[in-house]
């Protein structure tokens, strides 16, 4: 397989040989406006991760080369792995530096998506105000999502996505939803309509919805409905219960749709219903 076939297979959108020797960022399938994909070549020898779904970085050879060198692609995988680890910590501690930089203030992302009167960690700069979503893996901040004053997304360069996660927790049902913004609108249809506790997963990918999962005992996803199905196929992947909106879009789209929250509050509800007769859901009482 040749390496940009293979760097295709791992998701990442790349039309061209990298300049060797260096890591390049590329953006991916399942997010096509970041820069999600990291890519190295070294001519015989290549690496690829896409960290949304990748946990550890992915190993090219060249099936020309008879001759492999595998004691030199392994000191250069490893040499690879701790350049990620190091790119990790730097962000981590990026990320620590960046929270002390923020406030508790409004932001126009939030009131693009229906919540004006919210307040949440502001980073005011020279370029405008930034909104801070901060990762964790468990209790450790690994990273964090930056939303300029446009709704244009980034994380840190080089920081660890896969297993990191943003959890808004009511001692409730676990919810795995991608999108903070999907997490506002759950939260305000569980809280104030439906009066019920959750326990909300921001996983920030559909894929990555798969690592936070897979340390849960169930729940329910609130898919993301896209034409390409992602949402749909990973909750189906998961096992999980999930409801996926009637409009192509997440959640918060289908909830600032105008269609109502009593609309909402009766599929949420009749689902919920169903779920816990038939035991496929839990509520924690």
């Amino acid at each position: 397989m040749h390496f940009l076939d293979f760097c295709r297979a791992h998701g990442v959108i790349i039309d061209r040989m990298p300049p060797p020797g260096v890591w390049k960022r590329y953006a991916t399938e399942d997010h096509p406006h970041k820069k999600n994909g990291a890519v190295k070549w070294l001519g015989d020898v290549g690496f690829c991760q896409n960290h949304a779904v990748d946990v550890d970085i992915s190993v090219w050879k060249s099936e020309g080369d008879t001759k492999i060198d595998h004691e030199r692609i392994r000191r250069i995988a490893k040499a690879a792995d701790e350049e990620i680890k190091q790119k990790r910590q730097e962000a981590a501690k990026k990320a620590g530096w960046i929270m002390n930089q923020t406030q508790i203030g409004f932001h126009p992302y939030l009131a693009k998506k229906g919540f004006k009167d919210m307040q949440a960690d502001v980073w005011k700069r020279d370029d405008g105000l930034i909104l801070v979503l901060p990762m964790r893996i468990g209790s450790r901040i690994v990273g964090c999502q930056l939303i300029n004053e446009e709704g244009q997304k980034r994380f840190l360069f080089g920081q660890a996505t896969s297993g990191a996660e943003l959890v808004m927790d009511n001692k409730g049902i676990h919810i795995l939803v991608e999108g903070f913004a999907t997490a506002l609108s759950v939260k305000y249809i569980f809280k104030e309509i439906l009066k019920r506790r959750y326990v909300i997963h921001v996983c920030f990918s559909a894929h990555n919805m798969k690592n936070i999962a897979a340390r849960l005992p169930g729940g329910l996803i609130i898919a993301d409905h896209d034409l390409s199905r992602t949402g749909q196929r990973v909750a189906e992947e998961i096992g999980w219960p999930y409801y996926l909106p009637p409009i192509i879009g997440d959640f918060n789209d289908y909830h600032m749709s105008g269609v109502g929250a009593l609309q909402i509050r009766k599929e949420l509800l009749d689902l919920l219903r169903e779920l816990e007769a038939s035991g496929k859901l839990v509520t924690p009482k």
